[in-house]
């Protein structure tokens, strides 16, 4: 038999240890965050190249090919209804954009409930399911 006041102190332990490896995680990902934005602001404060014009902004046009955000949407629903959150943060991690950025995700979410409807109006293999919360849930005809 196991001494129980051993047990629950290892059970504590084992409690502080989770929650201080979550602090962890949530620290490396506002890390990752910031350096997203620092390398992103850099980007703007280096001289363009010789012959190079100064970006404005960034456009999402150029970040995609004509039609991939449907085509990337139509590869995720093949697992199963996604909303248009969880759309949108496939999208990222298949691109392999470098960190999750609020204002990202949001544009891309955008575009991704764009493309969607054009493909539903136009009679596409998608269509909404439901809702979750504020974001559409879609599903594969």
């Amino acid at each position: 038999m196991s001494d129980p006041q051993v047990i629950n102190t290892l059970r504590t332990k084992a409690e502080n240890l989770a929650g201080y490896i979550a602090k962890l995680e949530a620290d490396i990902e506002q890390a990752r965050a910031d350096l997203a934005h620092v390398t992103a602001t850099l980007h703007l404060f280096e001289a363009p190249g010789a012959g190079e014009a100064f970006p404005m902004h960034y456009n999402l046009d150029r970040l995609f090919k004509r039609f991939e955000i449907g085509e990337l949407c139509r590869k995720a629903l093949a697992d199963g209804p996604k909303d248009t959150r969880q759309l949108a943060e496939w999208i990222i991690e298949a691109k392999g954009f470098p960190a999750p950025d609020r204002h990202l995700r949001t544009s891309i979410a955008y575009r991704v409930v764009q493309a969607l409807r054009m493909q539903e109006k136009r009679r596409g293999k998608i269509e909404r399911a439901g809702k979750n919360g504020n974001a559409i849930i879609w599903r594969l005809l």
